[in-house]
């Protein structure tokens, strides 16, 4: 049996299921298992987050040095403690997909390494839109622009992953009728948030005050008839 055989153009097996793998270029170059993946990912997903509460902690010299009492280091920014909140609320969120789709993942191949790092490149990059929204204010168009490029860029990424580990059935663990229902659920869901999240940018641009209150639309996406049929099948 040949390497055609097994592999077809998109990488994914057609032969036994014991010999379907990635493609000899994408998975002998570059490559690292699931796990060493999943661990670094999680490494620098947590950095980011603690990233989010440092501006916090640099008001209180602040208040401090301009004799201002203790309890202006809260009411005195709400602002900047809404948008760590939000963010670390979102940053969560993603990690925690993240997870649902890395958990079974026992092969990481360069082209699903490149995408993670730019997945991680997202994630890496929302504390600066952060501090931007708490220091000029929630209904700055470009600040939300700024951030929604990001989330968005993260959950193309993201889509780009699920795409590969459902076309690549070979580099996730076990290769039952279930397991492949679970990537191609876990990519529908994911193909409907990046949707839900352009949908989402548009309304924050048309209507600024509504700027971050739009992405609880991800909340209803959540929830459509056929996300929770495929997830109950």
């Amino acid at each position: 049996m040949g390497a055609s055989d097994v592999v077809d153009e998109n990488g994914a097996g057609r032969g036994d299921p014991a010999e379907v793998s990635v493609p000899a270029s994408d998975a002998s170059e570059g490559g690292v298992s699931g796990e060493r993946l999943v661990l670094f990912t999680d490494a620098v997903t947590a950095i980011s987050i603690t990233l989010l509460v440092l501006p916090l902690v640099e008001l209180v010299p602040e208040v401090a040095s301009a004799h201002k009492p203790a309890s202006d280091v809260i009411t005195g920014h709400v602002s900047q403690i809404w948008s760590f909140l939000l963010s670390f609320v979102v940053i969560a969120n993603i990690w925690r997909e993240h997870h649902r789709a890395f958990s079974t993942v026992k092969t990481a191949t360069r082209t699903l390494t490149v995408w993670n790092m730019g997945w991680l490149l997202s994630v890496v990059v929302i504390p600066l839109p952060t501090e931007m929204i708490g220091t000029f204010g929630g209904h700055d168009r470009f600040v939300g622009a700024f951030y929604y490029a990001a989330l968005l860029a993260g959950m193309v990424c993201r889509v780009a992953m699920l795409r590969i580990l459902k076309s690549n059935p070979g580099i996730v663990e076990g290769d039952s009728e279930g397991t492949r229902l679970r990537t191609a659920n876990l990519y529908t869901e994911s193909f409907v948030n990046a949707l839900t999240v352009v949908v989402a940018f548009a309304i924050a641009l048309a209507v600024p005050v509504l700027q971050y209150y739009s992405l609880l639309l991800l909340i209803v996406a959540g929830r459509l008839p056929f996300t929770r049929w495929r997830a109950a099948h």
